[in-house]
């Protein structure tokens, strides 16, 4: 059994490398944001694991898909009903 850590599987040799793989194609469902139910609470905002939500001035302004993994978090915690997940092979 070899002692080289680097060689388990699983390590991160180096930080910020989440930026260079664009995880979104792998998501089965997709968030879709409907601004007339949302009250701009932010509460989706840090339960995002990804940190794919945006808000500017406290409003949300986008969800990067290009990230998101399509967990739905972000759904599930909104007292609104604003973000609503739908498959992702359906027209969003």
């Amino acid at each position: 059994m070899s002692n080289n850590i680097y060689g388990r599987g699983a390590a991160i040799l180096k930080d910020g490398t989440s930026l260079d793989v664009k995880t979104g194609s792998w998501k089965n469902r997709t968030p879709v944001h409907s601004k007339e139910k949302c009250k701009n609470c932010m509460l989706c905002v840090p339960y995002c694991p990804e940190g794919c939500i945006y808000q500017k001035d406290s409003i949300l302004t986008n969800i990067d898909l290009d990230y998101c993994k399509g967990c739905g978090i972000c759904a599930k915690v909104c007292p609104f009903k604003a973000i609503e997940m739908k498959d992702s092979k359906e027209e969003i």
